[in-house]
């Protein structure tokens, strides 16, 4: 018989219906595929949640297997420290990583935060998601949110100024943040970035494409241009000093939360911002970011507001407001 003492790994993929639709500009989803990994241990469950991205080269397949692999490490005493070299950043280590800090915090009684020796986060404004359509489509989806005070605007190339003057006349007293996935060109650069800086966006997430992005070290940018794609980990921070003034940290690009609150640590230090961002998953996946949120200047963990199901003992919203997580959830 196995001992209680030796740690027990589950893993499965779950699936969560998406209200409506989620478009940006590398296509549309109706439903967030996660990967849960759960970590046993004399009768008490760590659980993580993550989400495979295709952009990454990343199925739930293979991210299922990823974190299956790694039980007979963790039976013979993988800590979660070693975990960060024993797998590469990305989704299946995200999922193991936040399980483990999960099991910790409920073995010795305390909350994540104490037991990472972080501040204490508390409630915070997110960003709520316009999906990238016709300039009348995204008019009519802003003016459904218009009461909310921060917005995130999906934008896609071509008629990108048409969209966020669009948007900025059904919700003129929020504040926009604007994310074109990648989606702009250098000879479209400065033109679209003129036209978010003319009706008043904060911040443009990764207008160029990742490995792409030479263009934005050498122009007068107007507003504040934030990293995604092009930013994963602490070792992605220095050659981008140049060309962004903010970076997404999300926690299934870093590797998990062990990470993604060292990346924070050194992004401050070389002088960025930081937007603490997710994919489209449940409150499992917006939980262990909340840790990050004290250092934030941009908080974008509205994926279970988009969901059209949240799993149960959920993060609690009120309107834009996100609150910590019960020890029920995580933590």
């Amino acid at each position: 018989m196995t001992s209680s003492k030796v740690p027990a790994l589950a893993a499965r993929i779950e699936r969560f219906p998406i209200a409506g639709s989620f478009t940006i500009s590398r296509g549309a989803k109706t439903e967030a595929v996660t990967v849960v990994a759960e970590v046993s241990q004399n009768g008490l469950i760590g659980r993580g949640e993550c989400v495979p991205y295709p952009r990454y080269g990343e199925t739930p397949e293979a991210t299922l297997a990823a974190i299956q692999a790694m039980q007979a490490a963790l039976a013979g005493g993988l800590t979660r420290q070693a975990l960060q070299a024993a797998m590469p950043p990305g989704a299946a280590r995200n999922a193991l990583d936040c399980a483990l800090i999960d099991l910790e915090a409920r073995a010795s009684g305390l909350r994540a935060w104490n037991l990472l020796d972080r501040p204490v986060p508390g409630e915070r404004t997110t960003a709520y998601t316009i999906s990238l359509g016709t300039p009348g489509a995204m008019a009519a989806a802003t003016a459904r949110a218009a009461h909310r005070p921060l917005l995130k605007i999906k934008l896609g190339g071509n008629g990108d100024p048409e969209r966020i003057a669009a948007v900025r006349k059904a919700a003129p007293e929020s504040e926009l943040i604007v994310d074109a996935n990648e989606a702009w060109t250098e000879a479209n650069l400065e033109h679209n970035l003129a036209a978010c800086a003319a009706v008043g966006v904060t911040l443009v997430e990764q207008p160029l494409p990742a490995g792409k992005d030479d263009a934005l070290a050498r122009i007068k940018r107007p507003l504040a241009v934030c990293a995604d794609e092009s930013v994963h980990d602490r070792n992605s921070l220095a050659p981008l000093r140049a060309r962004y003034d903010a970076v997404n940290i999300k926690l299934d690009k870093t590797g998990g939360l062990t990470e993604a609150l060292a990346m924070a640590d050194a992004a401050q230090a070389l002088g960025f911002e930081i937007m603490i961002g997710c994919m489209v998953a449940t409150s499992l996946s917006m939980a262990p970011a909340m840790l990050v949120t004290p250092q934030a200047r941009f908080v974008d963990l509205d994926g279970p507001l988009l969901l059209a199901r949240d799993r149960d003992h959920g993060l609690r919203y009120d309107e834009s407001l996100v609150y910590p997580p019960d020890a029920s959830l995580w933590g």
